[in-house]
């Protein structure tokens, strides 16, 4: 074992030095903690909206092999698209879903520079509303998850509320199920805190149905929230199936419950690059694996340099 051990190392030694530094990013050495390490493209939705297949082939060649897609989709319900449209000139750009691409453009796009589509995000109305379509999309494309990236603050008032929402991501699951794909809900830093005695997180973790509804932790917003991520993975094994790896530059908290967008806006300026931060990624991850988290997508929200950034973001995981 150990001479095997010797020659495995001593190969790759030979393979790296035969190589110039700046065509290593090529070769796509993998991570040995993480098989497959995606991307959310709210990374980089400005060139994505340039030129998508620019932007997948700069990923590809960064080494990332998974895409988690945003919303909204030609598909998506009419009120998606407009509460969309009312924020894109705040964002600069408009570009989403499938970026005035066909799904078999997509398709092909992903397929020639090697690259799966394993989830997508899009809102309650179009899952409750247009599941075939979203279904047919997902499977059209690979895709194993369709989730929310935030339940509506209307809809997260009250304890009740919270309940209420368990009650709809069961029925939203079991027609995800109907359909081929596994609902998720992602989330964001609100619910982390108590509320009426109990903490509105962990009601829809306890009552929804584990075969129906999983779960994409959010590293960033989760800590943003107050809450300890692994002790979270810890509690609720196999809950969490998807992440998203980010970074803070300084451990920073909500000005308040983290239930506005103006409340996540402040916290923008402290992402960074993974492995940058002050958080405990190669302490975090392993415990996610092992929790049963199955898709890693990296995302540092419309990051200003992805051509930098996100290579920075992946060569750190794959040092992991």
């Amino acid at each position: 074992m150990q001479r095997r051990t010797f020659l495995k190392h001593s190969c790759a030694a030979a393979l790296i030095s035969a190589f110039p530094q700046h065509t290593l990013s090529g070769l796509h050495l993998k991570s040995k903690l993480l098989k497959s390490i995606g991307i959310q493209l709210f990374s980089l939705p400005k060139l994505l909206e340039s030129s998508f297949e620019e932007g997948i082939r700069l990923l590809a060649e960064m080494g990332y092999r998974e895409i988690e897609l945003y919303g909204p989709y030609s598909f998506s319900a009419q009120s998606a698209k407009d509460r969309w449209n009312a924020i894109t000139p705040m964002l600069g750009f408009s570009g989403s879903g499938f970026f005035g691409h066909t799904l078999r453009e997509i398709r092909t796009i992903l397929k020639k520079h090697s690259i799966k589509a394993t989830a997508m995000h899009t809102d309650l109305e179009t899952l409750n509303q247009h599941m075939d379509q979203l279904g047919e999309a997902a499977a059209r494309l690979g895709v194993e998850f369709v989730g929310i990236p935030a339940i509506p603050e209307e809809k997260r008032g009250s304890l009740e509320d919270y309940q209420r929402m368990a009650v709809e991501f069961n029925s939203i699951g079991e027609k995800a199920k109907n359909v081929g794909v596994k609902f998720s809900y992602h989330n964001h830093g609100y619910g982390l805190q108590e509320l009426q005695g109990q903490i509105p997180f962990n009601v829809i973790l306890e009552q929804t149905d584990p075969q129906l509804v999983f779960f994409e932790m959010d590293l960033y917003w989760t800590t943003a929230g107050g809450a300890d991520p692994v002790e979270y993975l810890q509690a609720y094994p196999n809950r969490f199936r998807l992440m998203h790896v980010k970074d803070m530059r300084e451990k920073v908290r909500f000005s308040g419950d983290g239930g506005s967008p103006k409340e996540w806006m402040e916290l923008f300026p402290y992402m960074t690059t993974v492995g940058d931060g002050v958080l405990d990624l190669s302490a975090i991850l392993p415990v996610a694996k092992r929790m049963g988290v199955k898709h890693f997508y990296v995302e540092q929200d419309m990051v200003a340099n992805p051509q930098v950034a996100l290579k920075r973001s992946i060569d750190y995981l794959k040092s992991l």
